[in-house]
Formats: structure tokens, C-alpha cells, sequence
């Protein structure tokens, strides 16, 4: 069972998530025409070295099943955002590759849908939550790290 506040911070927590990812979708959706998951496609290839990720890797990368990430590329390449190609060390496997249109779209979405996450979140918190934050998220997923610099060349 959970104590009163322990069900508080856990409910708080499902119900700002939701929140959250319903209004940034919307804004995605009304800006840049993107769902929240083409966006994360977008955005792991614009940071990854060479726009380019082994599609098992850009799954985990988005927390999408991978016959789920299959469908959403399909999508994204018929649009001309993103290429699958062959890797050279593994002929079984394919990369998905950031197009130049893709590269374009990412960056222009990234700026917008920061500056939401802004007004949504960063601006109600204080500098002393923030960094309780990141001790919670570390807390609960030790694989959580800090955004990747490539990320900050997207919002310039």
C-alpha cells in the first residue's frame, strides 16, 4: 500500500505527465503538424553523430517498440524527413537517417516546442525543484543522464 502522500506524488506525478504531453502534443501538432513521437524520432537523429541511428537503438532511444518505430519511419520517410539505409557492418540491419528537410523540421520544432516547456514547466519551478528534479529522475532511472550538448546546437 501507499501512504496518503506517497499515492499524492505518484498520482501528481501520472496526472502532470499527462498534462503535460497532451498540451506539447497539441502545440507540435498545430506548429510543425508533428506528433510528440515523430518529434522524438527527429530529435534523437538530429543529435545522434551523422543524423544516423541503428533503428534497434532509435527504439530504445524513444521508448517505442521496434515494429512501432517501424511504422513511425515508414511515415516520417514517405514525408522525406528520414531515410532507412543499410549499415556496412551488418547487412541484416538498417540506420535511420536524418534528411536534410528532417534536420530543418527538427530544429524549427525543438526551438518552438522548448520555449513551451518553458511556459509549461521550467517557469512554475523553482532553481532548488529543478535540481530536486534531476535527483529524482537519477533516482528512479539510473540510466538518466543530462541532455547531450549536440541538443543545445538545436536551440541556437
Amino acid at each position: 500500500m501507499l501512504s496518503r502522500d506517497e499515492l499524492a506524488a505518484w498520482s501528481g506525478f501520472v496526472r502532470a505527465h499527462s498534462y503535460l504531453v497532451r498540451e506539447l502534443d497539441k502545440d507540435l501538432q498545430r506548429s510543425h503538424r508533428l506528433g510528440q513521437s515523430s518529434y522524438q524520432v527527429l530529435l534523437q537523429l538530429a543529435i545522434a553523430p551523422r543524423g544516423r541511428l541503428r533503428m534497434t537503438a532509435l527504439a530504445d532511444a524513444v521508448l517505442l517498440s521496434p515494429s512501432g518505430l517501424t511504422r513511425l519511419v515508414d511515415q516520417l520517410e514517405r514525408e522525406g524527413l528520414v531515410a532507412r539505409e543499410r549499415r556496412e557492418d551488418d547487412a541484416r540491419s538498417y540506420d535511420a537517417v536524418l534528411s536534410p528537410q528532417g534536420r530543418k523540421l527538427a530544429k524549427a520544432a525543438t526551438q518552438a516546442h522548448l520555449r513551451r516547456v518553458r511556459e509549461l514547466f521550467i517557469d512554475r519551478l523553482s532553481e532548488a525543484q529543478i535540481t530536486q528534479l534531476i535527483a529524482i529522475w537519477t533516482a528512479v532511472d539510473p540510466q538518466f543522464a543530462a541532455p547531450r550538448p549536440a541538443l543545445l546546437l538545436l536551440t541556437q
